[in-house]
């Protein structure tokens, strides 16, 4: 499989294994699903895999550390995220985690993007990854904690990269214009922006890329079929957007680009998973897997021919820009 170099010569697969699922994301994965999903991806070529304490509890990082602790470390990227640190929560251990995992609530997470809060958490990362080192690591949704994380966080980040504990540094978020300005303002060598370089939202054309693209950071887009909705060949009654019911006009207007896909003898998801990589900046395309049919179909989509002509029409149909 292709890669795609960002700075500090990091270099990921143009398709990255996004384990959030591995982490029991809205139901259980089994031990087996989660082993068969990483081993596949490797068979198919998959050499960046992507996680964070979050997704599960710390449950994805290790069940992703422990498939990929058969492979040469050498060979692959890992990506995972700091600012939510978990803590101990013994007293809520007989409940679910409220946080959209189906994992016992032993933990809870705290955002911290302190000095010392970095560093414990990437620590407890490396622990659950089975690994002395972390080829990049995100501030994961600093949202609503731009200047701690813009700040304290990014120089803790800094400091790590220049001790060689982690290679590269970014943020990784579902917005772009609060990427965009992480890109100006600091130091940061790869971003991951998730939901808004797609098929059917490309705000990030508009502010994040262009200056991504100007200071050499590299894009890695995630969340490419937009939580379901461009993830089969006809948007389902029951598609989901953004995590939500699918409103009726994106509805009509997944439909209308797979009109035009399959003109060309192609897929919806084909498409939405090549379209990103038509962009300069981006180095990978992140997609989240359970098993490994769901891996072997991924990679199936990216593999796909497209041809140019198919962009030519989404363009002369105004359905991209």
């Amino acid at each position: 499989m292709k890669r795609r170099t960002a700075k500090r010569d990091v270099q990921p697969t143009e398709l990255g294994l996004g384990a959030a699922q591995l982490g029991n994301l809205y139901r259980e994965t089994t031990d087996a699903e989660a082993l068969g999903a990483v081993d596949v991806a490797w068979e198919r070529g998959i050499r960046y895999f992507d996680t964070a304490p979050h997704y599960g509890l710390g449950l994805s990082e290790k069940r992703l550390g422990g498939a990929l602790a058969r492979y040469d470390r050498a060979e692959y990227t890992v990506s995972t995220k700091v600012g939510r640190l978990l803590v101990p929560s013994p007293e809520t251990a007989h409940r679910v985690d409220d946080g959209g995992f189906a994992v016992p609530a032993a933990t809870r997470r705290e955002w911290d993007f302190s000095r010392d809060g970095i560093l414990r958490s990437l620590e407890g990362s490396l622990q659950r990854l089975g690994t002395d080192r972390v080829d990049i690591v995100y501030l994961h949704d600093p949202d609503d904690h731009f200047e701690a994380a813009s700040t304290t966080g990014v120089d803790a980040l800094v400091e790590l990269r220049d001790q060689g504990v982690v290679c590269a540094i970014g943020a990784g978020m579902n917005q772009s214009p609060m990427l965009a300005e992480f890109v100006r303002r600091c130091d940061v060598d790869v971003v991951m922006v998730a939901g808004r370089y797609t098929l059917l939202d490309d705000a990030a054309a508009h502010d994040l890329l262009p200056t991504a693209l100007e200071r050499g950071v590299g894009v890695v887009a995630a969340a490419v079929y937009n939580s379901g909705l461009l993830s089969s060949a006809r948007p389902p009654a029951d598609a989901r957007f953004d995590y939500e019911a699918a409103p009726a006009a994106l509805v009509a207007r997944a439909n209308a680009l797979a009109d035009v896909c399959e003109r060309h003898g192609v897929t919806l998801p084909e498409a939405a998973v090549a379209f990103p990589l038509l962009h300069p900046a981006v180095v990978s395309v992140v997609v989240g897997s359970r098993t490994a049919a769901q891996v072997e179909s991924n990679v199936e989509r990216y593999e796909a021919p497209i041809p140019d002509e198919l962009w030519t029409e989404l363009r002369h149909e105004g359905l991209i820009a």
